[in-house]
């Protein structure tokens, strides 16, 4: 008896001994489509965070602390995404690395604020997620990804400069991020003088986009904006292309992605985007570039944010020296964090500050920066 009694009490203190191992980490959720037709976006998150832990555990972790990246699916749907938010926190997460698109980030954002958890996105833009913390003084939602606004600011005039003599039509899949952008590259022509010959919605996730096509083509379209996704985007371009109907595509930055040139075949060649300067050119991403290599992955699109943001919460933890979410994001706010995009630093509503784009352009499957 005594024996059985001691070799119990070893195990249990095996037990607690593991258990208190990994009540030392800190676990980031990594919140996002990992399946549904933006599944590529959610693979880019997963990637990218993982490998920001692996190597901040490399180098000792934060304050000692390993970091452990969890992954969660919300597939873009915004009941998952609050149900997902949900789980989160009753699992004790205090720090989410997500969500990717608005419609999703937005609802969830309330959860995580009224929970006091620091999510911050990797990717989503539109102004009326932070925009909403701010008015409540919800000071835990962030995001390090640059907001809708000020990329319609920065494309509008130079539409304007390079095709403002043009039929523009507008489109947009009616999501708080496709309407959101839509809406500002629209105020932001109207404002310049230019007005659009067509502006309306389209219903997302169909196959046969060739009415779209159709409107497009009686309208004379030379130039459409489409505020989306790639799958419609690559949808559309594909099914124009069909009826040898061509006219310049732009969009915003959600088709930084191999699979909208797979979607839309040869027809994606020309079609123009923003997107933020390519950390991949950065000298402070090398080292993420390495262990990239190693995995077979190739870092497009919001993988490097995601790596990113996992380095920014890391950071703000070491900085603060506390886990604590609110202490956190008080010190990222007030101090600058480096990560594989360079320095980051946030403003008062958890902004990024001075967001930089440029203009891409696909050609052959991939795509580069514009050159002029």
């Amino acid at each position: 008896m005594k024996r059985s009694y001691v070799c119990h009490l070893s195990v249990l203190a095996l037990l607690a001994g593991s258990g208190f191992a990994h009540a030392q980490d800190i676990t980031i959720a990594v919140a996002g489509p990992m399946t549904g037709a933006v599944a590529s976006i959610g693979e880019q998150l997963k990637h990218g965070a993982e490998l920001a832990a692996q190597a901040i555990n490399k180098n000792g972790g934060v304050n000692g602390k390993n970091v452990k990246v969890v992954i969660y699916d919300d597939a873009c749907d915004p009941k998952q995404a609050v149900a997902i938010a949900n789980r989160i926190i009753a699992e004790g997460i205090k720090f989410v690395d997500g969500h990717a698109c608005s419609g999703s980030s937005i609802p969830a954002s309330e959860v995580y604020a009224e929970a006091d958890v620091l999510m911050m996105s990797p990717a989503s833009s539109n102004p009326a997620m932070t925009d909403k913390a701010a008015e409540e003084g919800w000071t835990t939602i962030m995001r390090l990804y640059g907001r809708d606004d000020a990329q319609g600011k920065f494309i509008g005039p130079w539409i304007k400069q390079n095709y403002g003599t043009k039929k523009i039509g507008i489109l947009h899949d009616k999501s708080a991020y496709g309407k959101g952008l839509a809406d500002v590259v629209r105020a932001s022509l109207n404002s310049a003088g230019v007005k659009e010959v067509l502006y309306e919605g389209i219903n997302p996730g169909e196959k046969d986009y060739k009415a779209v096509v159709n409107r497009l083509k009686s309208q004379g379209v030379e130039f459409l904006y489409f505020g989306g996704y790639h799958t419609e985007a690559g949808l559309i371009m594909r099914q124009a292309g069909d009826q040898n109907y061509k006219f310049q595509l732009m969009m915003g930055d959600s088709i930084a992605t191999p699979e909208f040139g797979a979607v839309a075949g040869p027809a994606a060649d020309g079609t123009l985007f923003t997107f933020p300067p390519d950390g991949r050119d950065s000298e402070a991403a090398k080292g993420a570039l390495e262990q990239f290599k190693q995995i077979g992955f190739v870092p497009e699109g919001f993988t490097l944010f995601s790596y990113a943001t996992v380095q920014a919460i890391a950071g703000g933890i070491g900085k603060a020296g506390s886990a604590d979410p609110k202490a956190v994001a008080k010190t990222l706010r007030s101090t600058t964090v480096d990560t594989v995009l360079g320095p980051v630093t946030f403003d008062e509503k958890g902004d990024i500050k001075d967001p930089r784009y440029n203009i891409n352009v696909w050609k052959g499957g991939t795509y580069s920066k514009l050159t002029q």
